[in-house]
């Protein structure tokens, strides 16, 4: 059974920094497309980032030049680096995992097969 489990949530100020961490159980992560959505209260989940097998990478306009996904395949772990946060990043982090090589979904949430329970990042401004 492949389950997700995120940390590195919390509390920080503006401007500030996060990394938050998504460790894969259950299988390898090598060939999968790994995302990170995010979900603020009363909105609908949204696409933040995404990594493909090959390392190729894709990011939300809103989040482009602050936030660096990255992927440790030997530790099946993906990180969300976050810098220079902003209140309206507050949110829900969710990772997910699309367990085919497909590119083309990675900013749909119907594209992920495997969703985590999701970690709270709260930025004060």
């Amino acid at each position: 059974q492949v389950q997700l489990m995120e940390s590195g949530g919390g509390l920080v100020q503006a401007g500030g920094s996060l990394r938050v961490s998504c460790v894969v159980s259950g299988r390898p992560l090598r060939l999968s497309t790994m995302g990170w959505f995010r979900q603020a209260p009363g909105k609908e989940r949204e696409f933040v980032t995404a990594i493909s097998w090959s390392t190729t990478t894709d990011y939300a306009d809103s989040v482009k030049g602050r936030f660096t996904i990255s992927r440790d395949n030997a530790k099946n772990t993906v990180y969300l680096q976050m810098n220079n946060l902003k209140a309206e990043d507050t949110a829900v982090y969710y990772c997910a995992a699309d367990t085919s090589t497909r590119w083309n979904t990675r900013r749909t949430v119907n594209g992920y097969d495997y969703w985590g329970q999701g970690t709270q990042v709260t930025v004060s401004s």
